[in-house]
């Protein structure tokens, strides 16, 4: 269906409520997202998929894609309304994911800090039936006190139903505070991807010095 050799084992455990991809940067974990995602909404019974990217620039790689040209049975769509990776303010960002959550759409690309305002105006219950996808997830902290993101996620978790996809090339963050507690990331299924895996991947890479 299209898929890399990473993508086919995070797929494999595309059932899991809380996922936990590691694996380094270019191994196509957007794609993995999309193919997880869609299996989600197609065949588990979400009704709305959230991407959330620390960078605007980021989420250009969520961006609609045409997966049924390689075997899938669905595309990755991203209308332009919700796609809140654009340049304006975060007043208007914050209102269109609120009205996300009430309509028919079924998929959005947001900002971290976008995500973050948004669950000020939020319950936890509000993410009911929604899949919650976070790239770069080493930005999460088990520090709830100081991460709003990592507080946001566990309120979540523990609020609602949501189904999480965390992604990262770095599962560790360098002020040393951990990115989950052992109690919380005990919830999450990891799929492990690392650089000789990657490098095993490659047809034409005839060398390569570090």
């Amino acid at each position: 269906m299209g898929m890399r050799e990473m993508q086919r084992r995070v797929f494999a455990k595309r059932d899991a409520q809380h996922l936990l991809i590691k694996a380094p940067p270019a191994s196509g974990k957007s794609r993995a997202l999309m193919f997880v995602a869609l299996d989600k909404l197609y065949n588990q019974g979400r009704k709305k998929v959230i991407v959330a990217v620390p960078e605007r620039s980021i989420g250009a790689s969520f961006s609609s894609t045409k997966l049924t040209a390689h075997g899938f049975f669905a595309d990755w769509e991203i209308e332009p309304v919700h796609n809140l990776c654009t340049p304006g303010s975060s007043v208007g960002k914050v209102d269109a994911f609120v009205k996300f959550l009430d309509g028919p759409a079924a998929t959005l690309v947001c900002t971290h800090a976008t995500l973050r305002f948004a669950f000020e105006k939020l319950a936890p219950e509000a993410f009911n039936g929604t899949v919650l996808a976070i790239d770069e997830f080493h930005h999460v902290s088990a520090d709830l006190e100081g991460n709003r993101l990592g507080a946001l996620l566990r309120e979540v978790m523990n609020g609602s139903d949501v189904h999480i996809v965390a992604m990262t090339g770095s599962y560790f963050r360098g002020d040393s505070v951990p990115v989950l507690s052992a109690e919380d990331e005990a919830k999450f299924t990891p799929v492990m991807f690392n650089y000789y895996d990657q490098l095993n991947g490659y047809d034409y890479l005839k060398s390569l010095g570090i």
